[in-house]
């Protein structure tokens, strides 16, 4: 009975007294102020991006709306942060408050949006009508449009370092990269990317690549390429799970690796999803008695789902249960699905703004690398993903050591290889605190880094432009537990992390021999040039 009345005190949550009456205070303080500058006609623009141009500030009534639409999210948002609730559900209530009030703003609207208003009026009426085109070719596509998609290709100005396909089966295509230095380090770097989006990612355009600036540094480079399963397959890939993607994926594509480059021992990098599948899959070979990899790199990558940060919004067991009776037993997850997901994890950058843009004012979108790999989604198989969700963000089962994988005990904390862990400070994916917390879990030599910007920013950070930065501790200094202790200790270098971590890879990958002047081998030979067919294939 004392659980029962608990819920229903939380199914209707209130706000302490105090606290209500000082949120109460301050927005009426703020709605007064408002209103006396707003008769005074001494209204400054906000500085919020949305209401900073001169159409704004030329607008008396679009100012005070703008101000007060301002007023009542701040006091919208303090009053969910005060709701007496327990913390997960404080949280979604949080979020479902942002998304209101993200789709409010009077900037989303073209009565209430002024720069809309005199673009309209500029053109006579021509952006409106550009706007209205937009919006129905969005429609038809059922997204966004967030780039000029036509602008980039893989195979003609994305993924465009030189090299071959190698090995294939229904699951990935394995990519051999040509060499480009004369003597190449002996131990090969394998990369496992996220089968979420497309691994071009890290081979952009080859100013972006750490694809190209790791083959330029002389070492030799593999990748994987995952396949994108679509509806009407009929090789049963809607029915692959998570120890496939392990067994005929990443051990696979480090198997293929070792056999040609005849080395006992690789090194690999795992990004995002991929890092969590190549962690699985090498925990699950040195349960075989096996140790394929000699130093492991992860980037932006969940051992530990204990803190999922926003996405914790959509954890629960009721989703799980739902998720599992649609796709458990086979179907597919689709790309709109995951990229809406994400979208409105960042519903002002990555929703609203194109609204504003693309509908209202009727612009085109610009060509960027980074957006355009963005909308190019992948699907993914359903049993893969409810297990994916149901162990990871649910359960955390991974850091159990106890979870089953491929018949195996997976056991994290048997990886003792040396380990470069690098994570970025502003990641809503993944939590740069919750990248730190793999440190508890791998028992070797570990190098922790954090970057500036977010999930992808982050990553895909080429020392030649100079931008952005890192921190990092001494070598060999062995990271404390608490990562905020971590950041007080690290030293700030200015620019990329890249060159950071190729000088930490060559220690780790042997002495210089001759490069290869074919790829592959005999039981392995070239199938088709880089990118591949499997990176072409568009989601629908």
């Amino acid at each position: 009975m004392a659980d029962r009345n608990t819920t229903q005190k939380r199914a209707a949550p209130g706000v302490a007294p105090a606290q209500l009456a000082a949120i109460q205070s301050e927005f009426t303080q703020a709605w007064q102020s408002l209103l006396d500058r707003f008769r005074q006609g001494a209204l400054t623009p906000p500085t919020d991006r949305r209401f900073s141009s001169d159409a704004w500030a030329g607008n008396p009534h679009a100012l005070f709306s703008a101000h007060a639409y301002l007023i009542m999210a701040d006091a919208l948002q303090r009053l969910a942060q005060a709701a007496d609730l327990e913390d997960t559900a404080r949280e979604r209530l949080k979020f479902s408050v942002l998304q209101w009030i993200e789709a409010a703003s009077p900037s989303n609207f073209l009565a209430s949006n002024p720069d809309a208003l005199k673009a309209m009026a500029d053109s006579g009426g021509e952006s409106l009508q550009r706007g209205l085109a937009n919006l129905m070719r969005d429609l038809t596509r059922g997204r966004i449009t967030q780039t000029d998609e036509s602008a980039f290709a893989p195979g003609e100005n994305l993924a465009m370092t030189p090299g071959t396909v190698i090995y294939e089966n229904p699951l990935i295509q394995l990519i051999q990269y040509r060499p480009q230095t004369a003597k190449v380090r002996q131990r090969p770097l394998l990369m496992v990317p996220p089968c979420i989006n497309k691994y071009y990612i890290l081979d952009l355009q080859p100013a972006n690549s750490l694809v190209q600036h790791a083959v330029q540094a002389g070492f030799e480079v593999f990748m994987v390429s995952w396949r994108n399963p679509l509806h009407g397959d009929q090789d049963g890939i809607e029915l692959k799970t998570w120890d496939d993607y392990v067994e005929d994926g990443v051990l696979q594509a480090i198997q293929v690796v070792r056999d040609v480059t005849r080395q006992s021992q690789i090194n690999a990098l795992g990004f995002c999803v991929g890092g969590t599948l190549l962690s699985t899959a090498l925990a699950v070979a040195r349960a075989r008695g096996e140790d394929p990899v000699a130093a492991l790199t992860l980037l932006t990558t969940f051992l530990d789902f204990r803190e999922t940060g926003i996405l914790d919004v959509f954890v629960d067991e009721q989703h799980a249960r739902v998720r599992e009776q649609q796709l458990g037993e086979g179907g597919l997850l689709t790309a709109g699905e995951l990229s809406t997901t994400f979208s409105f994890l960042r519903p002002s950058e990555l929703v609203w703004n194109y609204v504003g843009s693309n509908y209202l004012m009727g612009e085109s979108p610009r060509a960027f690398d980074l957006l355009s790999w963005n909308a190019d989604g992948t699907n993914l198989p359903g049993p893969f993903f409810t297990w994916y969700f149901r162990n990871t963000y649910l359960e955390n089962r991974l850091e159990t050591g106890q979870l089953r994988v491929c018949g195996e005990r997976v056991d994290l904390r048997a990886l003792d290889m040396p380990a470069y862990l690098y994570a970025s400070r502003e990641d809503h994916i993944v939590p740069w605190t919750s990248a730190y917390a793999s440190t508890r879990l791998l028992s070797g030599p570990l190098r922790f880094v954090l970057g500036e910007s977010g999930h992808i920013a982050g990553v895909v950070n080429p020392p030649e432009r100079g931008k952005r930065g890192y921190w990092s501790r001494n070598q060999g200094a062995t990271p404390p537990g608490n990562p905020e202790a971590w950041l007080e200790q690290a030293d700030h270098a200015k620019g990329s992390w890249w060159p950071d971590w190729l000088d930490w890879l060559a220690g780790h990958s042997g002495v210089w021999r001759a490069a290869r002047r074919t790829l592959g081998n005999r039981k392995y030979p070239a199938i088709e040039p880089a990118p591949g067919r499997y990176v072409k294939v568009k989601a629908v």
